[in-house]
């Protein structure tokens, strides 16, 4: 198993990489002389959120009491943070406590009601799946298994998007803006970690993809963070070719983080034309599957 630390998420590694990514032109700050590192200086920050030097210094450094809601949507404004960005920053400031029983929110995030499953099959014009924020694929239709994965052939552990991304041999043919679907599902799983930073299956699912691949490693330690909503998406099939996809995600209700995501191609394009024969090749069960390598 990994070492727990690895999803732990600290309040100060976070505040580090945002501060980074901030020059004082971004905020409003005058030019200053050479600079050591780039981004914004610890001073800077906290006379922009209106602390001082010593009480944002401990922050970064773990001895800070948890700070308040104020102090936090200032230090969002200061770092220039997007919505999941603030999201994940108030998750690392209030992190759960542990605990020595085993998680209970493992079978919850894998439980599924037959309902929602049977909307998903009941998709037919374009590939759908439900997901949950560590990225296991919990249900598929017909289309997302003959242009995504082959989800029916895969053992459990590989119906998760993250190693599919980044563990199969296959992945960059698949996914061909590869960089881009790279960061983020590391994004995705960075919001998960945030809000259950001491999850088993997480933990085991981030030692697993930082063993098995540097790309990971180096997108893992850059803290970002992303939330599936909409945009589009290419996915390339041997037989159908190129298929540029939109897509649209939505909660289900009731359900802990259970994502459906819909991918859709606009009426009377090329990848409508695509997805039609994609649909009728897996109809008549002549389509090629994406089939896991064998010596995995």
């Amino acid at each position: 198993m990994a070492d727990p630390s690895m999803i732990a998420n600290s309040l100060g590694d976070y505040l580090r990489t945002r501060r980074a990514q901030v020059s004082p032109a971004d905020v409003g700050l005058p030019p200053t002389d050479r600079r050591r590192v780039p981004g914004l200086r610890r001073e800077e920050v906290a006379e922009l959120v209106g602390l001082s030097t010593d009480y944002y210094i401990r922050l970064e450094q773990g001895r800070a009491d948890r700070p308040s809601d104020e102090v936090l949507d200032a230090l969002g404004r200061a770092l220039l943070l997007g919505a999941a960005e603030r999201a994940h920053l108030f998750d690392l400031a209030r992190p759960p406590r542990r605990t020595t029983a085993p998680s209970t929110g493992t079978g919850r995030e894998r439980a599924l009601r037959p309902a929602l499953r049977q909307v998903v099959e009941a998709i037919t014009t374009g590939p759908a799946m439900i997901m949950n924020d560590r990225s296991d694929v919990l249900a598929w239709n017909r289309l997302a298994a003959a242009l995504i994965a082959d989800f029916p052939g895969l053992p459990r552990p590989d119906r998760n998007m993250a190693r599919q991304i980044f563990l199969a041999p296959d992945a960059r043919r698949i996914h061909p803006d590869w960089d881009e679907a790279a960061r983020t599902t590391v994004g995705i799983l960075r919001m998960a970690a945030g809000r259950r930073p001491h999850d088993p299956e997480l933990v085991r699912l981030v030692g697993e993809l930082s063993l098995g691949s540097a790309a990971f490693r180096t997108l893992w330690a850059g803290h970002h963070v992303h939330e599936k909503s909409h945009g589009s998406k290419r996915f390339r099939h041997p037989e159908v070719g190129e298929v540029a996809l939109g897509y649209e995600t939505f909660r289900a209700p009731g359900a802990a983080h259970h994502l459906l995501v819909v991918y859709t191609a606009p009426p009377g394009s090329p990848a409508e034309e695509a997805l039609g024969l994609l649909d009728g090749l897996t109809t008549t069960g002549t389509a090629t599957r994406v089939r896991p390598d064998a010596s995995r």
